[in-house]
């Protein structure tokens, strides 16, 4: 099925997204190595690393257009939305700033997940 112009901007911002969270916590894990997160439990910790590969994945399966991407970028985002407001809320340590764009962003990801799904390859 061909992508339609608003489809083609959706995915834009998917990509957008999923490669800003690539991007920070590449920087992260280059900055402080596997005890980056070191104050947080290491099931938080050990996540938050996980996703320098599975952002990156949702990205080259967009760019693909394959529709694996649109499943397991919704239960990356589930995941991290979770995992983000737990430790928000539970330990502290993450900014309202920071949880709040993501909790939009997933928002996103969510709502336009279906169309998404249908103009992606098979």
């Amino acid at each position: 099925m061909q992508i339609t112009t608003r489809t083609g901007l959706i995915v834009a911002v998917w990509v957008i997204g999923f490669t800003v969270g690539t991007i920070t916590h590449a920087i992260d894990l280059v900055a402080g190595g596997l005890n980056v997160y070191a104050g947080f439990p290491m099931p938080v910790r050990w996540f938050w690393i996980s996703l320098t590969v599975l952002d990156p994945l949702v990205v080259v399966l967009l760019i693909l257009r394959s529709r694996a991407a649109v499943p397991i970028a919704v239960l990356v985002m589930v995941a991290d939305l979770t995992v983000n407001w737990s430790v928000f809320f539970a330990i502290g340590g993450l900014t309202l700033f920071g949880v709040i764009t993501q909790s939009i962003f997933g928002a996103i990801v969510f709502i336009t997940a279906r169309n998404v799904w249908q103009r992606q390859r098979r």
